[in-house]
C-alpha cells in the first residue's frame, strides 16, 4: 500500500489562512491503514485547525468527508455537492488523490495534507517499511522474495557488495543488509545455485525513467 504521513500543522494552516470555509477531505484507502488520512485524522485536523483559528479571532468552518478511495473518479464524482459549498479543499489522500480531486474540480484549490513516502508494508503496530520499488520489472522470484531495488541501499542486483557486517548495511545499525537477506534465504530454499547467475544491468525504462507509466486492461474496459 502506499505510506504517507501528515504535513506539520503549521504548514497546513499556512495553506488555508485565507479561507473562510475549507472541505477536509480524508481518503479510506491507503492512508487511512497507515493513520495518516482516514475519519478519524480527518475529522482530529480540522477541528484542531478550527479551534485554533478561534482563538486567534480568525473563525474557520469546516465540513468534514472521507471518501471510499480518492483515485478513483467513481468515489470523486460523488463528493461535488461537498466541494461546491467551500473555499477551498485539504485533501488527506496522497499524491494520486490530490490530483484526481484537482483535475475534476479545476475551480478550486486543493491543497495537500500528506506527504506521499512510499510502497510499503506493516512490521509492527505503527511502524511501516518500504517494500516496493514500483520498477516495473519484478524479479523477486530470483531474490527469495526480498526485494534488492529497494532494500539494498545501492539497488545492488548481484551482491552483496562487501560493505555490510554481521549482516547489517554499512549506512546503519538499523538497515539489514538486503543481501545477507537473500542469501539466507535461497539457502533455506535449498536454491543457493540461482544467486550464481549473473544478473544482467537493469533496464529502467519499465520504472520511472521512461517517463508516467499507464497500465491498460483492455478486458476490463468499458465501451462508452
Amino acid at each position: 500500500m502506499i505510506i504517507a504521513e501528515q504535513k506539520p500543522m503549521e504548514t497546513i494552516e499556512e495553506f488555508i489562512k485565507d479561507y473562510k470555509k475549507v472541505l477536509f477531505l480524508g481518503c479510506a484507502g491507503c492512508v487511512t491503514v497507515c493513520l495518516a488520512g482516514g475519519e478519524k485524522e480527518t475529522d482530529l485536523l480540522a477541528t484542531s485547525l478550527r479551534m485554533k483559528r478561534e482563538l486567534e479571532g480568525n473563525p474557520l468552518e469546516t465540513v468534514t468527508y472521507t471518501a471510499t478511495r480518492q483515485c478513483d473518479p467513481e468515489y470523486v464524482d460523488g463528493i461535488a455537492n461537498y466541494v461546491e459549498d467551500v473555499d477551498c479543499v485539504v485533501s488527506l489522500a496522497c499524491g494520486v488523490g490530490v490530483q484526481f480531486v484537482a483535475e475534476k474540480y479545476r475551480n478550486k484549490i486543493v491543497f495537500p495534507a500528506l506527504n506521499t513516502k512510499f510502497a510499503g508494508g506493516t512490521v509492527e503496530h505503527g511502524v511501516w517499511e518500504e517494500r516496493c520499488g514500483l520498477c516495473g520489472d519484478c524479479i523477486l522470484h530470483k531474490t527469495g522474495g526480498i526485494c534488492p531495488i529497494i532494500r539494498c541501499s545501492k539497488s545492488i542486483l548481484n551482491g552483496p557488495c562487501g560493505g555490510s557486517q554481521d549482516g547489517v548495511c554499512e549506512i546503519s545499525k538499523d538497515v539489514p543488509c538486503a543481501w545477507h537477506l537473500i542469501v539466507e534465504h535461497m539457502k533455506e530454499l535449498g536454491r543457493l545455485d540461482m544467486l550464481m547467475e549473473v544478473q544482467p544491468p537493469k533496464d529502467w525504462s519499465t520504472s520511472r525513467d521512461g517517463g508516467p507509466r499507464k497500465v491498460v486492461r483492455e478486458d476490463v474496459k468499458i465501451d462508452e
